[in-house]
């Protein structure tokens, strides 16, 4: 098939194995390629597939497995409003289609036909696109935008592969009941779902659950390959997996690693596979946060990461995710007292940063703290000290530490938590000032579960640090309690609110006090404005500041109480 041309979605092209072989061989050994693949990237992405061609080879497979889009990553956002852009997909895919002569292979890509434009799935072999499939069902939820973008595919798209009846389908296909049923009823044997679905603390056992109510619904083996790896504010985590006939899980990768696995598909049938053991939810989001800083940061070209430290627990936990994903050359970490900065806090730091061994400098603010104030004293006379001049020093720190980003190159990862965010308990262009939010989807109270995990793998953060009050250290004896609702009463309004959209009536009906259900309500409401302007962060729960949080800045909207 000549190079950019497809097969109609609800059409077989052709049958490439004679009946009476396939008859008498049914053995398919599949290889899942759960790879990590950047965004716009076609040429570096095309030739991890060639790679992985070759790696199936060697393993003995017969067709290798490549994630949704795995061509252009996922997702490429405005980058498929460009004719050009298909075009370059469309090399790609012929390029990929050169190397598939001992091994096919299942490809995601982007597709143009005839002014309509198709997220698809292509068997490539002996140098052709033989069959194409356009995924069907498009989500335009959560972070996903998929209809802005894309044509619905008609139609199933199922074939013959060594004597196999394979159905395809992309991702959201399989979360609901119509294409699976589809490709049954053409007379699949197997369904390879190739994914790009991203990480949430939900979503490993939604994902699991709504698989098996298909192959419950239809009787058929699901195949579910995933992408892996980081992309702005997105996390794949990965997991692929196999469930036979009976919806038994036989074959699960590790989350959050890339790999290349072979399971062999007889007779209706899974063997080869092994399960990985399932982590724990910290041990999920501390990978979740890896993936996301290192490959920020690697896909972007930044050398470098530069931390603020506080001697409070978010910093600490920021800290060590940085060192962990990017290893300690990479890391810098600056320590910025004021004349209201504890001693225990300047201590605490000091041994955190020794047991990690990362590069550390003090910058004391008090000269600036005293110029500003002498420079704005004309401008403030009669005029009582409040938060304004708590606010200049987080701006002042936030000017130092870009100051130094300007210098060397490094980024500055930000500190804030979910629920400062959700309040507005940060500064813009202080705290908030940097290129990248670590802990942005993460609660407080969850920032304390993390940390004192953490340290189960070594206790590299100090214990204080871990039960001190939290305080930003702005005025003497100051707390976050002054501003704040207890962070267990706090972020448990913001996640019924912000995450499962209840009314402040349902919440205060569930026991919660009326006085901090209005105050937190009111608090996120009126910071909308903070957030537009903070910088992106890794998306760990099921709604997060950012592309499935599109709240008006203006609005007059009076919720129930």
């Amino acid at each position: 098939m000549r190079e950019g041309a497809v097969t109609p979605s609800h059409a077989f092209a052709r049958t490439r194995i004679p009946g009476i072989v396939a008859a008498m061989n049914r053995t398919l050994n599949l290889a899942i390629a759960q790879f990590n693949f950047t965004v716009g990237d076609l040429e570096a992405n095309t030739d991890r597939i060639i790679a992985a061609i070759g790696q199936a080879r060697d393993a003995g497979a017969d067709l290798l497995v490549t994630p949704e889009l795995a061509l252009s990553g996922y997702p490429p956002e405005d980058l498929l409003l460009r004719p050009d852009f298909f075009r370059a997909a469309d090399r790609a895919l012929a390029r990929v289609a050169s190397h598939a002569l001992e091994v096919a292979v299942i490809v995601g890509h982007p597709c143009a036909v005839d002014g309509r434009c198709f997220n698809a799935a292509s068997l490539v072999r002996d140098g052709e696109v033989v069959h194409t499939y356009f995924k069907q069902e498009l989500p335009n939820y959560e972070v996903f935008d998929e209809e802005r973008y894309f044509d619905r595919g008609a139609g199933p798209c199922v074939f013959d592969f060594k004597g196999v009846r394979i159905g395809l389908a992309v991702c959201e296909d399989l979360w609901e009941p119509g294409p699976v049923r589809q490709a049954r009823d053409a007379g699949a044997e197997l369904v390879i779902g190739i994914n790009a679905s991203p990480f949430d603390t939900e979503k490993p056992a939604r994902r699991h659950a709504v698989i098996h109510s298909r192959v419950a619904e239809n009787g058929l083996p699901i195949l579910y390959c995933n992408m892996v790896g980081g992309q702005d504010e997105l996390v794949f985590d990965g997991g692929s997996f196999a469930v036979d006939r009976n919806g038994h899980m036989v074959y699960r990768a590790p989350s959050f690693e890339e790999r290349l696995d072979v399971l062999t598909f007889a007779d209706g049938g899974w063997s080869g596979g092994s399960l990985a053991p399932e982590r724990t939810a910290e041990e999920e989001v501390y990978e979740a946060l890896k993936a996301g800083v290192r490959d920020y940061l690697g896909k972007n070209g930044f050398p470098g990461a530069i931390i603020g430290l506080s001697g409070g627990i978010d910093s600490a936990l920021t800290l060590c995710v940085a060192v962990d994903a990017l290893g300690v050359d990479r890391v810098r970490a600056v320590m910025m007292p004021s004349p209201y900065t504890a001693r225990m806090s300047l201590d605490d730091s000091r041994e955190m940063v020794r047991r990690l061994g990362v590069r550390y400098d003090e910058i004391a603010i008090e000269p600036a703290m005293k110029t500003f104030e002498q420079m704005l004293a004309p401008q403030f006379e009669g005029l009582a000290p409040d938060t304004t001049e708590e606010n200049l020093q987080s701006r002042i720190r936030g000017m130092i530490l870009m100051a130094l980003s300007n210098k060397t190159g490094s980024i500055v990862l930000t500190t804030g938590n979910k629920s400062e965010m959700a309040t507005g308990y940060a500064t813009l262009y202080g705290d908030m000032a940097g290129g990248f939010a670590v802990l942005k989807d993460l609660y407080k109270t969850f920032v304390y579960r993390l940390a004192a995990w953490r340290n189960t793998l070594g206790e590299v953060i100090p214990e204080n640090i871990i039960t001190r009050p939290p305080s930003a250290e702005l005025r003497p004896d100051q707390t976050d309690q002054d501003s704040l609702p207890a962070y267990e009463v706090l972020d448990a309004i913001i996640e019924a609110y912000m995450e499962r959209d209840e009314s402040p009536r349902e919440i205060i009906a569930r026991g919660y006090p009326e006085k901090d259900v209005r105050r937190t309500v009111t608090m996120l409401k009126r910071n909308e404005y903070k957030r537009r302007q903070a910088p992106i962060g890794v998306r760990v729960t099921r709604r997060g500041f950012g592309k499935d949080w599109r709240y008006p800045i203006t609005s007059r909207y009076r919720d129930e109480f």
